[in-house]
Parts: structure tokens; sequence; C-alpha cells
């Protein structure tokens, strides 16, 4: 049966779709509220569709699907089927590291533990955690808090009743109480264990509230020993978690989601807050192999963090809805007050994992970094084309003298040192930046149309505000450029990109790398045209430190410069050493003429 025919029959039900190629490879999954609605939005005409789902739809050969009995669970079939044929064109989950748990075994004296491995065991498991260091701070406060055994062993009652093992230095320095002795209870190492499992979910405010009215009670008793004890405790409880409790949301309970999209990648943190504290967190990067949009890729997040960590709490704290219901969960989309500042941190961690994902490509895959840094840029000042090749000019002078303009390239984000050119100022009398950037811009694109027509920029970068902005712009319509090219200014007092006709300056996070790669261009120009007016001043100084001397020929001017390598160590040197070279008249003469230069 034709595909087509398939779709008209397929249910008005929730219900997870997948689609097939000719080899009979599994290449798309996807869940939806109304199955024969959903899968219909794909066969429609091409031009109604994007790029990348056309050539999908071009590669589908057959459709099968399953009918559930509502968006959750079609949600979790989703997932699981994702995972279990990796289709080509879903959603990709970028982060396949192996995050640590915290393991509570099932064993009458229980072991706690760090692992990177969960076995369906009998075990508690609690995670995972984005670091090691996370969970290795929580087992190294549960260590300084209640002596619990290290070993392997197995320990129950018949070990200790038959006294088959002997007790370990840990026992001796006060680290373990003993239980392979049975120097401690059952019920007692266990009250240990419950209130680590409590703390472990998030429960430290009731633990403390307890520890401090058991302290009262061993404090009226008189046992002053015991409400030390569980002083030391609460102060432990309290500086542990002070870190990670946010003040201002002591009695939310809620999962958090945040999320930044960066063209086809999304990056998300996970945040489970429980009372106020984070007692979980979690990031993860997705690539959308097709266009999906926003809520779809939040619905994947949700599916997966409720594939790792099992059942969600009844709360959960999300930038917009996704595309899903979920029973027993109530979204909240914050607009003020707590929930939108644990919104906002969550937000905050996605971002920090996304530049350091990016910044960890910049080294491991180079051509991958650069290109998602044009992607940002290309969205950031909403271009049509990605801009590979990228242009900036700068103009340089000092009060009017030796005025100049550099124009660097880059390509691929990268500094094209080749196709820097610098110019010397030729129509404009003094010190006039906006007529001098107008003639550098249509000097430069006039020989450009004539010699490399097709070697136009995508970008142009003016180092400056409005006026120097507005009058390359005059330039580039003069050349009838003005519909082929993107051109902008950036302003260096606040850093903010001035668009042609935009009365309102745009402004790029501080942390963006397309904001990073703007002011790498613009620094590169202007330290290429220093360089080039330096070079300029030095030149005209020596010649009019020399050649302006009476008797003084070009010839005799690069033979003292070669002897002695500047003017100040022709102006140090005794008249004796230069009549050597020009006799003892022109030599008194250029001592004398230099003395009164050094002297002014």
């Amino acid at each position: 049966m034709d595909v087509r025919e398939k779709i008209s029959l397929l249910p008005h039900s929730p219900g997870v779709y997948r689609y097939y190629d000719a080899a009979g490879n599994v290449i798309y999954v996807g869940k939806a509220k109304d199955l024969h609605k959903r899968v219909a939005q794909y066969f429609v005409p091409p031009e109604r569709l994007n790029t990348k789902t056309r050539i999908l739809v071009s590669k589908i050969a057959d459709l099968q699907y399953s009918v559930v009995d509502s968006e959750s669970d079609a949600l979790l079939l989703e997932n699981n089927l994702i995972k279990q044929y990796k289709p080509r064109y879903n959603i990709l989950l970028k982060d396949s590291k192996t995050y640590p748990w915290i393991c509570v075994t099932a064993d009458p004296y229980p072991r706690v533990f760090l692992t990177r491995r969960v076995e369906k065991n009998g075990s508690l498991y609690f995670g995972p955690y984005s670091t090691v260091m996370h969970a290795r701070g929580l087992l190294d406060f549960f260590e300084e808090t209640y002596p619990l055994r290290s070993c392997r062993h197995k320990i129950d009652a018949e070990t200790i009743l038959r006294k088959r093992l002997r007790p370990c230095l840990d026992m001796h320095i006060g680290k373990c109480k003993g239980c392979c002795v049975g120097a401690v209870s059952m019920e007692e190492y266990g009250s240990w264990i419950a209130e680590i499992k409590a703390l472990l979910k998030g429960g430290a405010g009731e633990i403390i509230k307890e520890y401090e009215a058991r302290m009262k009670q061993a404090a009226d008793a008189l046992d002053f020993e015991s409400a030390q004890e569980y002083k030391v405790r609460i102060e432990r409880l309290q500086k542990h978690y002070a870190r990670s409790i946010i003040m201002s949301a002591r009695d939310v309970d809620a999962d958090v989601f945040g999320l930044v999209f960066d063209g086809p990648d999304a990056f998300g943190n996970f945040l489970r807050v429980r009372g106020g504290a984070i007692v979980q967190s979690l990031n993860l990067g997705f690539r959308m192999q097709i266009e999906e949009e926003q809520a779809a890729v939040l619905s994947e997040f949700i599916a997966e963090i409720e594939s790792k960590f099992g059942a969600l709490g009844r709360e959960l704290i999300v930038p917009f809805e996704p595309d899903v219901a979920l029973p027993g969960v109530k979204f909240t989309v914050p607009v003020k007050g707590d929930k939108l500042s644990l919104l906002e941190l969550s937000v905050k961690n996605a971002r920090e994992f996304h530049f350091n994902t990016l910044r960890q490509r910049e080294h491991t895959d180079p051509d991958e970094y650069r290109r998602s840094v044009l992607e940002e840029l290309k969205n950031a000042l909403g271009m049509s084309v990605l801009p590979e090749h990228i242009e900036c000019f700068d103009n340089s002078n000092i009060q009017g003298t030796n005025p100049v303009a550099s124009c660097v390239v880059f390509r691929g984000a990268r500094p094209s040192k080749k196709d820097y050119r610098k110019f010397k100022i030729k129509t404009v009398i003094g010190a006039n930046d906006y007529a001098s950037m107008k003639e550098v811009v249509n000097r430069r694109y006039s020989r450009m149309l004539a010699e490399a027509p097709d070697d136009l920029p995508q970008l142009i970068v003016i180092d400056g505000g409005k006026g120097q902005l507005e009058f390359a712009w005059q330039a580039l319509a003069e050349l009838g450029l003005t519909e082929r090219l993107t051109v902008v200014g950036l302003a260096k007092r606040l850093e903010e990109v001035i668009r042609v006709g935009d009365p309102y300056p745009l402004f790029l996070d501080r942390n963006s790398q397309a904001l990073k790669v703007l002011q790498q261009i613009r620094d590169e120009a202007h330290r290429f045209g220093i360089t080039f007016h330096r070079n300029l001043r030095s030149k005209a100084a020596i010649k009019s430190a020399l050649s302006e001397i009476k008797g003084v020929g070009k010839q005799t001017e690069q033979r003292l410069l070669m002897h002695y390598g500047s003017v100040a160590r022709i102006a140090a040197a005794n008249t004796e050493d230069l009549a050597n070279f020009v006799g003892p008249v022109l030599a008194s003469r250029i001592k004398e003429a230099l003395t009164e230069g050094s002297q002014h």
C-alpha cells in the first residue's frame, strides 16, 4: 500500500509514527496528539516545506505507527524508539558521556559509593550528577557526618555471629562503627542510611529541624555530649547545603528546564529543586537534523530527563509550553518572582554549557566551530546568507597628518592576511573621517567589481558610528552594491552594532561568539591601520630631518642611514666621523641642523 494511502487510514488518536527508507531502515520517529493530522502535514506541496524536511520526505518509502492512550505515553514511546533505532533525521542527543551516580546498596548494612554503572540489583541510585566533583563533595560530607563502612565485604547476621571478619583500620580510627563485628545495630545504621537517602532527595530542611528538636531534648535531659553531636551535624548540614539553596525560593519544589538555541543546535540545563536546594543538575546538548519547533525540542528534553532521573516533579518550570501535556504535571512559565529567578539560573547554566561546548569544539573540530560562529553572526544580524567573507575598514590619522585607511579580510572567521589592503587618502584634505571612509570604500569595491566581481564579501564592518557607516553606504550605493551586501558599523563606546536606516543600535550578548568575531576583525583592522600610519610617520620624519638639509641628496641620505641605522645616531655622531662620509663642510652642516632640530 502506498504511503499516501496509509495516511488516509490513520486514526485521529495520540500515537507514534515511524518513517522507513527503501532499505527498510527507520529514518524518523515522531509523536502526535492526532496521528492523521500530524503525518499529513509532511505530505503537502514541496514548496511549503523547508529544505531538510523535503529531503526527509523524498526518502520515505513506508510508514508504520503505534496508537497509545495519551500524549505522555507517546512522548515516552518516542524517546525509547529513538534510542533503539537512532534515526538519521531525529533530534540527536549530543551528550554521550557516562555521568556519575551515588549508589546505596540493598545490603543489611548498605554501602554508599560513586559509580558510573547503573545495575538492576535492588540498589538505589541517585543522580546523575553533572560533575564528579559534585558527587564526591556529597560523599565527603557523608563520610564526615556518618561512620559508614567502606569495605566491600558481605555483612549480615550470620557473618557477625560466626565472627568471619576482623575489624579494619577504619574502625580503629573512628571512621566506621564496626558493623562487621556487630558493634552497631542494623537499626542505628539504617537510620543513618535513611537520612542520607533523604538528603539525596533534597530533604535537608526536614533533617535539620529534626536534629534541632533532638538537640533540645538532649540539652533538657542534661545529655550535653549528645546535644553537641547534634549541633555539629546541624552546622555541617547548613554549611554544605548553604551553597545550593536559593535563599529567595526556600519553599519551591520544582524541576526547571532552561534552553538556549543556536541554529540547528540546542543546549539544555536541568535543575531539580527541593525546598529551595538544587539537588540535581544536568546539561544536555541536542542537534536538530530537520527543522523542529522549539516546543518539540523541550518535550524531547523533558522525556530524556525523565528516562534518566525517573518520575518528574509535579511542577515543571519552563521557558515556554512544550508540545505535549503530561498527566499530574503543571507547566509554569514564570514572568516574575522566585520561579523566574530559578528559570534564569537554569538558562544561565545552559548558556555557560553552550559557551564551553563552543570553546571545546574550537580545538576538537575547528571547522564546525567556525561554522557555528558564522551561523550565530548571520542570525544576529538578520542576514540571508552565511558571512563566509567579511571585510572591515578603519581610518587612521593624527590631526589630519598622513591620513590612511586599512581593510582587513576574514574568510571562514579567520584572518586572510594576503588579502589585507592599506590605502593612502588621496582626495580628502585634513582630518575628515567620513569623507575618507567614502573614498576608501569606493576605491576598494570599484576595483573589486572590475577585477573580481565574484569575490565580494557578504558582510562589511565599519569601525565607527553612524557617520562613517552612512558615508560607506553612500559609496556602495553609487556602485549599486547596497542590495547585495550587508553593512554594519561597530561603535567602540558600548560595542553596539549600527545598521543603516535603523535608529536603534543592536546590542549583542557580551559573551556571544558573534560579537567576539566582530570585535576581533575590528581590532585587527585598527592594528593594521595604526602600524601603516606609524611607518608613514617614521619615514616622513626621516625625510624632513635629512633631505631638507642643503647638500644632502637621496644617495647621501641612504648611505648615512645604512651606516648609522637612524637619524638619532647620526645626530649623536661626531663631526670627524661624519666627514669620512660626506666631507668636513657638509658634516658640519648636518651636525648643526640635527642638533638644532633636537633642541626644538
